[in-house]
């Protein structure tokens, strides 16, 4: 079952897989292919299996992939993966989203002040709408640094799918 990345509007796509082999087999497909594939980086902890980009090919956009294999039945094993940019990337763009939210209140309680004092406010409020222009091209810089992963997702996707299927 072939998963499109196509023109969705989430930054980090999710899928979710029903596997024939049990958790303990997967695991071992993917520390198998730990051992002898150089193109992609896979590192297992407990149930969880991330896939990366080898260091030397990575640029700042390169994706990663977290795989969760779990059971919760006999004899039915899911797998439920999320792409998404390194984790210091992830936490960069978060903290920025946070400071120009911060800012925009901010902004708007410091206009509200000024509203209510019978002061000008015109500052306040084309710094809150730069805020919101700045929102925007932090949303398009995600999704260009998503577009620019494209062909690595694949590539990660189409290699999850190989071991998967050895």
């Amino acid at each position: 079952m072939p998963v499109e990345f196509g023109d969705e509007i989430v930054l980090r796509p999710r899928f979710s897989l029903d596997l024939k082999q049990t958790v303990e087999e997967a695991l071992i497909c993917f520390e198998y292919a730990k051992k002898k594939d150089a193109e992609v980086v896979v590192t297992c902890v407990d149930q969880h299996v991330f896939l990366k980009i080898p260091k030397h090919k990575q640029h700042f956009w390169s994706p990663q992939l977290d795989l969760e294999i779990t059971s919760f039945e006999e004899g039915q094993t899911k797998l439920s993966g999320l792409f998404g940019p390194k984790p210091a990337v992830w936490t960069l763009f978060m903290f920025l989203h946070f400071v120009v939210g911060s800012l925009f209140i901010a902004f708007g309680i410091w206009a509200y002040t000024n509203a209510s004092l019978h002061q000008p406010y015109a500052l306040q409020v084309a710094l809150m709408f730069l805020t919101i222009l700045c929102w925007f091209v932090l949303y398009f810089a995600g999704r260009m640094g998503k577009s620019a992963g494209q062909v690595e997702m694949k590539k990660l996707y189409r290699f999850m799918q190989e071991v998967l299927q050895n």
